[in-house]
């Protein structure tokens, strides 16, 4: 049986969750007219709304206690002063320094961090400017007119998401990609109709050593020699004429100058960043380098702005009042008491395409945890595994699911009342069957979400459904149970005036923290991935054995053995 968390409150929400387990937000709503008062917070421009809740006020009353009893705003005062929170790796954590736009004193071992993150910012900026005006020209003297990221997990994900959700403030003069996967058709895919002479490719690894990040930096550069150079220059990427097209096609964000010089990347045309910037949080750092290009220095730094500001409301504000930490306690609840195993976002906006994924790896990578930070097996539920498509596509495919299935499956719905000016297509009432623009439908079918998924529709419900269509004539009332919505399912509506550099920043930071708060009170640490590096170990040693000319002398398990022969007869 699963154990809980050593904490005098757990007991008591234990308690709460027998008396409360059975409730249905119908009789919750009716026992409570006020209820979606009082379960609403608007702050930072963001309304969370989250009264379709298996809850009651005690239930949040505890939630909150179990907050409080957990010293968690002591974690997060030492996390935003640097201490090294990161206990497994004695790093600090300070993604926050990246965008601690107040400018504040931040220190790391007796140094303040600020005049760097600003150094690097500017450079960025300083950058991102040339590449937008043509000042930067490729090696032939054209103007860049695509721009490639080539990274992994938080060096592809977060600054692809930004791209797509900030798109319609991009420079679309500039094409952006970004490469991720080391299966070569994800790079053939994104130069195939490129000229080489007009693209310019962003290296992003921290340590320049990841192994797929590497390879496909290899091979763009031999792509771009060959075009610029010729086969025989394509063959000698370290010759000095071959550096020089290099270094007006390539730069790097790294920490290791001298491997990015070997590259032949021009140590100049390098942006820092630092140890106690973890991957998955690092977008507002020099891993934001292809969103600066893409939408300009003024935007980037809109949406640091909102980061901050979500920074400093979780910081400062009380946890009854707190959005990050009222989303991560009724994820608790639901994990740790209802036996949840799963967690959607639910956009509904195609500009977010992108958004659940980027916090499926910031949640999975972080909470996928089972020791606690003291080294003892956890004995507890950790992370859900979170997923999620963005508006109606999702009701096309998997709200089945949510709404006769037998999990049950928590969700977030993120709306804007307003589009992006470029995506305001002419209202077409008296066009159509179906009135009003593209958003008001869009957004329609998202309120229409939460209220089915919470209340369904009883026996009655469809029997009088039913005979309203049948227009008096009988009807077939077999099909009725397959009909009936049970309901009861939670979500959280999560609500902001429109998609811009600023609101997304605020929406980034208040998931970061919600997981954040979510480790602390599980005890773990959220800010290593262990798991994933040892992983990468592995992999190189199994790579050297698929390509070994001589048979290799393989001392897996018999599993693994009979693969690796498969694969060296069929290559």
């Amino acid at each position: 049986m699963t154990r809980t968390i050593p904490c005098t409150i757990w007991p008591r929400l234990r308690e709460d969750y027998e008396e409360t387990r059975t409730l249905h937000l119908r009789e919750l709503f009716r026992e409570q007219p006020e209820r979606a008062l009082k379960m609403a917070i608007e702050a930072c421009g963001i309304l969370l709304e989250y009264s379709k809740n298996r809850i009651t006020l005690k239930t949040m009353d505890l939630l909150l206690g179990l907050a409080q009893s957990g010293g968690l705003q002591e974690v997060v005062d030492r996390m935003f002063t640097g201490e090294k929170i990161n206990v497994t790796e004695s790093r600090p954590v300070l993604h926050v320094a990246l965008r601690n736009r107040s400018n504040e004193p931040i220190y790391v071992d007796g140094q303040d961090v600020m005049p760097e993150v600003n150094r690097v910012l500017q450079k960025m900026a300083t950058f991102s400017e040339q590449v937008r005006s043509g000042q930067w020209k490729g090696f032939t003297g054209k103007r860049i007119r695509n721009v490639i990221n080539i990274g992994i997990g938080g060096s592809d994900l977060g600054p692809q998401m930004a791209y797509e959700a900030l798109k319609p403030y991009s420079d679309r003069n500039l094409a952006v990609r970004f490469v991720s996967n080391v299966d070569g058709a994800h790079l053939s895919e994104a130069i195939r109709d490129l000229d080489a002479a007009e693209t310019l490719f962003i290296v992003a690894s921290k340590r320049f050593t990841t192994p797929e990040t590497m390879t496909n930096a290899a091979s763009a550069r031999r792509w771009l020699l060959k075009a610029l150079g010729g086969e025989a220059l394509a063959a000698a990427p370290e010759s000095e004429e071959a550096k020089k097209i290099v270094a007006r096609h390539f730069v790097a964000v790294s920490t290791q100058r001298d491997l990015v010089e070997r590259f032949g990347i021009d140590a100049e045309n390098m942006f820092e960043f630092w140890d106690w910037v973890g991957g998955r949080y690092s977008l507002p750092s020099a891993i934001g380098l292809p969103v600066m290009i893409a939408i300009g220095p003024e935007n980037f730094f809109s949406m640091l702005d909102g980061m901050h500001e979500m920074d400093q409301h979780f910081r400062h504000t009380p946890f009854e009042k707190n959005i990050p930490v009222i989303l991560a306690l009724l994820g608790i609840w639901y994990i740790n008491f209802f036996g949840a195993e799963t967690h959607a976002i639910l956009p509904y906006s195609q500009n977010l395409s992108r958004f659940a994924a980027y916090f499926q790896q910031a949640d999975m990578e972080s909470n996928g945890k089972s020791r606690t930070l003291d080294g003892q097996p956890v004995e507890w539920k950790t992370g859900p595994v979170v997923w999620g498509e963005p508006g109606t596509n999702g009701e096309h495919a998997f709200y089945q699911l949510l709404y006769q299935g037998t999990r049950l499956i928590p969700a977030d719905f993120i709306g804007f009342a307003k589009c992006h000016e470029s995506h305001a297509l002419e209202d077409l009432s008296g066009l159509c069957e179906l009135p009003g623009t593209h958003h008001d439908r869009l957004m329609a079918n998202f309120i229409t979400q939460t209220e089915n998924l919470a209340f369904g529709k009883t026996e009655t419900d469809v029997e009088e459904w039913l005979e309203a269509k049948a227009g008096g004539k009988p009807i077939d009332r077999s099909v009725i149970p397959h009909r009936v919505l049970d309901g009861n399912r939670p979500t959280n509506t999560i609500l902001a005036e429109r998609l811009d550099p600023e609101t997304l920043g605020k929406l980034i930071a208040l998931y970061e923290h919600k997981i954040f708060v979510q480790g602390i009170i599980w005890g773990i640490n959220s800010f290593d991935q262990m798991g994933v590096e040892w992983s990468k170990e592995v992999a190189q040693g199994i790579l050297k054995e698929v390509r070994s000319e001589a048979e290799p002398e393989l001392k897996h398990d018999s599993s693994t053995n009979q693969l690796i022969r498969w694969y060296r007869q069929h290559r």
